[in-house]
């Protein structure tokens, strides 16, 4: 089944007018989608096995907003691949964890971030492909980072959720090793999280409490925790959120 959808950065056009649109699953597979929306076509499949014609299952990618000709993807084979989808080419591929590799998120143009179930964080730099930096290790060793979100307007800030946790773990990748917060006032499994477009702030988390909490960042954490601004009730569990960018 397909593990998630993104359209491309507005940057990145189609001659003809339409959308571009990547999804996740088997393959890496790109879309048109016609500038009325009324049709979506096949553009590609992107398929990185030279042995077969199947490949690991990719549980994410991320679409680079500085340079959208590049698009990163991970699977459970603990690899990460950044494509050139101009070209349908591979970039690189890293062995980037111990174990699969649950999520992937853009910073900069050459820089990216993951989680995986060996229950990292880590930031890699393709000017580096041979180093990474652990930015945080979950103190419980059988719970997987599952999802990441890099902060687009302060990139010194990720959040990342784990696997059956009611937390939002905030981390600024100049402190490794300690969250500068824990959000946890959800009552059962956070299962996405995004941050604000416009501001720096601003974070929102939804899941199986059928609640989405948009969150604003203090400059230091009270004692008894933060909690949320604003809650929006749904009528069942959530399992993806999305800011609109306007």
């Amino acid at each position: 089944p397909p593990t998630k959808l993104m359209f491309s950065p507005p940057s990145l056009r189609r001659p003809s007018g339409g959308d571009l649109l990547a999804s996740s699953g088997d393959f890496l597979r790109l879309w048109e989608v016609s500038e009325d929306s009324s049709t979506v076509e096949p553009v590609s499949v992107l398929n990185n096995s030279k042995t077969s014609e199947f490949c690991a299952p990719l549980t994410s990618f991320d679409w680079n907003d500085v340079e959208p000709k590049r698009l990163g993807t991970c699977s459970i084979d603990t690899t990460c691949t950044i494509w050139d989808i101009e070209k349908s080419v591979v970039e690189t591929q890293l062995i980037a964890h111990d174990k699969e590799v649950h999520d992937i998120a853009w910073g900069e143009a050459r820089v990216f971030a993951s989680v995986s179930a060996d229950v990292s964080v880590r930031i890699f730099d393709l000017r580096d492909k041979e180093h990474s930096t652990i930015i945080y290790e979950s103190p419980q060793p059988d719970t997987p980072l599952l999802r990441l979100a890099w902060n687009k307007q302060d990139l010194r800030y990720m959040a990342t959720i784990l696997m059956d946790s009611n937390k939002v773990v905030i981390l600024d990748i100049r402190s490794p090793t300690m969250p500068v917060a824990e959000l946890e006032r959800h009552q059962a499994s956070v299962n996405a999280i995004a941050w604000a477009p416009q501001s720096c702030k601003h974070i929102c988390s939804a899941g199986d409490d059928t609640q989405a909490l948009i969150w604003e960042l203090p400059t230091v954490a009270g004692p008894n925790g933060i909690d949320p601004m604003s809650v929006y009730s749904a009528g069942s569990e959530i399992n993806q959120l999305q800011w609109s960018s306007s």
